[in-house]
Order: C-alpha cells, then sequence, then structure tokens
C-alpha cells in the first residue's frame, strides 16, 4: 500500500476518524549524498521529524513524521558542513509533501489553477490554499523548447481592444512552442532570429507576421491559412450579395419602395453628378457632409439599384399559415383579411390582427420565401452543392441566374472552392481565376483578387501545399478557456506557463 516507504522502518500507525498518521525511521546505516558536493557520508550529526504529507487512504488524509539524520559533510572543499537526508519517493527538500501528492497537486493546478483548484483537492482530502496552488503551477518545469520544421503562429488577446499576445506551436503536431507578450513585428522577428530551424510558417491574413518573417528570414515558406483565405472570399461575396439584392429579392420578399431607397437614389445621383463634373472624393464628402467611405461605396457602384438592400424579414406567427393564406388568395383575390385572421385562429394562430396585415402587406404571402437575408444567401453560394438537400440546390440555383452578376458570382465561387484542395496545379488555376474575377463587374471581388496578389506567394503556398494553421485556431479556443477560468486576474507570466503546460 505504502511503496515510498519501502526504504524506512515503520515504528507505528495511527488511525484516527479524519487523519492517518504513520511514524516512521530512516536507517542509521545507510549512506547519503551531500546535495552540494553529491559525497556521500554516514557520519550522523543529530536527527529531528519530518512533518510530509502523503495522498490520501480510504478517505482520509497521511501525514508522515519521519524522523530523519542530519548528517557531516566529509568533503574539506565543500561549502556545506551538515545537510540533511533525502529518502527517494518520500521526501524531497524544502517540501512538506511527497513527490506523488506533490505531483497531483500541480496536475490540479495546470488544469484548474487558482481556487478551483483548491476547491477540488478539497475533494482529494487536501487542504490547499489557492495561492499555494498558484505557487506549485510556477515550480513546474515547463517543456523543453524545441524549434520546429513547420511554426504556427496566431494572435490573441490579454484585454480585447488593447492587449494582444501571439503564440506559436508546432503546426505538424499541436505541441506549444512559445508565447510572446504582444504582438509587434519586432517581437516576432527576434524570435524567429533566435531560434533558427523554421521552414515553413502557417499564418492568417496579418501583414506584420508576414513582414516579420520576411525581415527574420526571407527563405522561409510562408502558407497563408485556407480558412482565413475562404473567410475573406466570403466576405466579399456578402458584400456583393448585398448590393445585387434588388436581383435576388425578386425570389424571395418584393424590395420596399420606401424612404430610404428613394434615400440611397438621391445620394447616388449628388455623388456621381459632382465625380463627373471632376470634383475629388474628399471634396464631395465635405460638399456632402458624408464620411470618406461612404462617398467611396456610392462612387464604385455604377447604378443605384446595386446600393438598395432586400428587406431582412424576421419569423412571424404567421410563417406556418403562409400556404394556407397564398391558397385562399389565390382563390378568391378579393377574401377579406378578418375572415382570413378567422380561419388561421381555428388552425391554431395566435398572434394579433395587425401582425397579419403587415404580413400580407409586405407581400411575404406571395412570396416563394418568407425570410431571405443576404448572408442567407451568401450562405447558399459558399456550400457545397453536392452536400445540399433537393429544395436548398433549387434555391440556390434560383439565385444564381437572378442576374448576370449573380450568376458570374455563382461560378466563381465554385471555382475558388475547388482549390481548397491542396494540389500543384492550383497555382495556375488561381491565376486564371484571378484574371476571370478582374473581368466581370463584381467591385467587391475584384478588390479581394487584389488582396490575393498582394501575397500571392503565401495564397500559392496555402493551394499547393498540405499544412494550416487549424492547430493553431483550436489552441487559441483552449487559450479562452485558460484565460475565463482565472477571470481576468492572472498576468501575463502565469498565462503563459498554463498555456505551455496544457
Amino acid at each position: 500500500m505504502f511503496p515510498q516507504l519501502a526504504a524506512v522502518r515503520i515504528e507505528g500507525v495511527e488511525v484516527g476518524e479524519e487523519l492517518v498518521r504513520i511514524k516512521a525511521r530512516t536507517h542509521v546505516k545507510v549512506p547519503a549524498a551531500c546535495p552540494r558536493c553529491g559525497q556521500t557520508s554516514s557520519r550522523q550529526h543529530s536527527r529531528y521529524t519530518r512533518h510530509v504529507a502523503d495522498e490520501a487512504v480510504g478517505g482520509r488524509p497521511v501525514m508522515v513524521d519521519l524522523s530523519v539524520r542530519r548528517l557531516y559533510c566529509e568533503n574539506p572543499d565543500c561549502a556545506k558542513q551538515t545537510f540533511a537526508e533525502q529518502v527517494e519517493g518520500l521526501t524531497v527538500r524544502y517540501q512538506r509533501r511527497t513527490p506523488a501528492l506533490q505531483a497531483v497537486v500541480a496536475a490540479v493546478a495546470c488544469a484548474l489553477a487558482g481556487k478551483a483548484g483548491a476547491r477540488l483537492l478539497l475533494h482529494l482530502h487536501q487542504t490547499v490554499s489557492w495561492a499555494t496552488v498558484l505557487n506549485c503551477l510556477l515550480r513546474v518545469p515547463l517543456p523543453r523548447q524545441v524549434v520546429p520544421r513547420v511554426l504556427g503562429i496566431d494572435e490573441f488577446a490579454l484585454l480585447r481592444g488593447h492587449h494582444y499576445a501571439t503564440i506559436l506551436i508546432d503546426a505538424e503536431s499541436g505541441r506549444r512552442v512559445d508565447v510572446l507578450p504582444d504582438r509587434r513585428m519586432e517581437t516576432v522577428t527576434t524570435w524567429l532570429r533566435e531560434h533558427r530551424g523554421v521552414e515553413i510558417v502557417c499564418r492568417d491574413g496579418a501583414g506584420d507576421f508576414a513582414q516579420a518573417v520576411t525581415d527574420a528570414d526571407p527563405t522561409i515558406v510562408q502558407v497563408m491559412d485556407r480558412w482565413h483565405v475562404w473567410h475573406g472570399l466570403g466576405e466579399a461575396v456578402l458584400k456583393e450579395v448585398a448590393a445585387h439584392s434588388t436581383c435576388w429579392a425578386k425570389i424571395g420578399p418584393p424590395v420596399a419602395e420606401g424612404r430610404r431607397a428613394a434615400t440611397t437614389r438621391e445620394r447616388w445621383q449628388q455623388v456621381h453628378r459632382l465625380l463627373d463634373a471632376g470634383v475629388g472624393l474628399l471634396d464631395c464628402s465635405r460638399r456632402l457632409n458624408l464620411a470618406l467611405n461612404t462617398v467611396k461605396r456610392y462612387a464604385r457602384h455604377i447604378e443605384p439599384e446595386q446600393l438598395i438592400r432586400a428587406p431582412a424579414y424576421r419569423p412571424t406567427l404567421v410563417d406556418p399559415y403562409r400556404e394556407h393564406l397564398r391558397r385562399r388568395r389565390s382563390e378568391d383575390p378579393v377574401v377579406p383579411v378578418t375572415h382570413l385572421l378567422h380561419e388561421i385562429r381555428e388552425l391554431g394562430y395566435t398572434g394579433s390582427a395587425n401582425l397579419l396585415v403587415r404580413y400580407i402587406n409586405q407581400g411575404r404571402v406571395e412570396a416563394d420565401h418568407a425570410t431571405l437575408s443576404p448572408r442567407r444567401v451568401t450562405g447558399l453560394l459558399l456550400a457545397d452543392p453536392d452536400r445540399q438537400r433537393d429544395e436548398r440546390r433549387i434555391l440556390r440555383d434560383q439565385l444564381a441566374s437572378a442576374c448576370t452578376e449573380m450568376t458570374a458570382l455563382s461560378t466563381l465561387v465554385t471555382g475558388f472552392a475547388r482549390m481548397l484542395s491542396p494540389s500543384q496545379d492550383n497555382s495556375q488555376a488561381l491565376t486564371d481565376w484571378i484574371t476571370h474575377a478582374r473581368g466581370v463587374d463584381l467591385p467587391f471581388l475584384q478588390s479581394f483578387a487584389t488582396g490575393l496578389e498582394r501575397d500571392r506567394a503565401a495564397v500559392d503556398a496555402a493551394l499547393t501545399l498540405p499544412h494550416h494553421n487549424g492547430r493553431t485556431e483550436g489552441v487559441n479556443n483552449k487559450i479562452k478557456l485558460i484565460k475565463r477560468q482565472t477571470y481576468g486576474r492572472a498576468g501575463y507570466p502565469l498565462l503563459r506557463h498554463r498555456i505551455l503546460l496544457s
């Protein structure tokens, strides 16, 4: 039951209701090594009793009262005159816990830290304060730092919007390599110069990381994460879908011709009238009292209809009865709303009459889809058609054929999706895709293509090499859990320690 006590002599065991106390004594003739010089000695100076806590047995904590010797160091060159003997597996210098119990406390500290770790240790019959748990955590040695061949790099927030740090991992195994105190380009460059051996770096689209890797070693291959490339395409597609909402909205709810649409057309005419007269963008923003980015957005579109957005309708209590309303209005176009309200209330409708009137006036009864937002349309275009249900695939085809721009957008999205499977032919395919994107009237997609060209080497590596930054993103998710466990009270040293040990 107590293998750690095999090297000592047991003198007695007291079993109480709340504690098991073991009295033991070290052997007299066994020599011990001096902790400073390493020379063994068996010349006894005195004895004293150490109280060492051990793992619980039978739901009771264990305390070992161990009588140990203080020995003379017989090495004349050693500065230590006397030293206390240690029992392997039972005692450690300056510790009141056995190595087995210390390993349990360290494991709990690495997993929970602080007060949560102290609460768990109470169930393990060990009374330890939260400060002691943190001290045990900081005493756990960090793993030896090995420079990986493929390095994954990403940032995470210490205080969102104010302070950020950088996580470095082995992109092939997911092993944590290091945590840098900030995300500055100089810090990353210095680390890479001090740790030679990195051949490939997987990163997102951050320009600082790209420049830092280039400054540290231009021979390092940079790979942009494919998820970030696809996410950037999705944002561009969302803007294009919103710009052509007047086209695909015919498939869903009709576009409302209200005050907002009239204001949009009026502003578009004002901006283009000034631009045609030779007025610059900045001067236009000053004359019209509009933000410069707003003027740029109006100037980018050749027609005001591209700026008019389709209404985004939320699900309502009337949606389950839309088929009944559609059938009744097709049979009798002049049927009173009061009759329709009475009929659907018999079917279980619990809403008000005003809600039904607004629902009918908005044209949602005749529309094929009660709610169709730009984000949902974007999701349909980005989804794999082979993995969609038949009704979603039919809807996607209808949206893609709404206008020539939507057709071109759907074709470009499908073509880019094929390149997400790494292949050596994807580099030439990307060149053809960018040429195609620049030849259609899709300004947001053209801007996305320009961004790809700006970081072309990293994008080519992403589409031709199998490496990615997925494991780094997974580590970032775990870092969020670690941060929440300490409620923002832990500083960078403790957070770095926990990340590297997790």
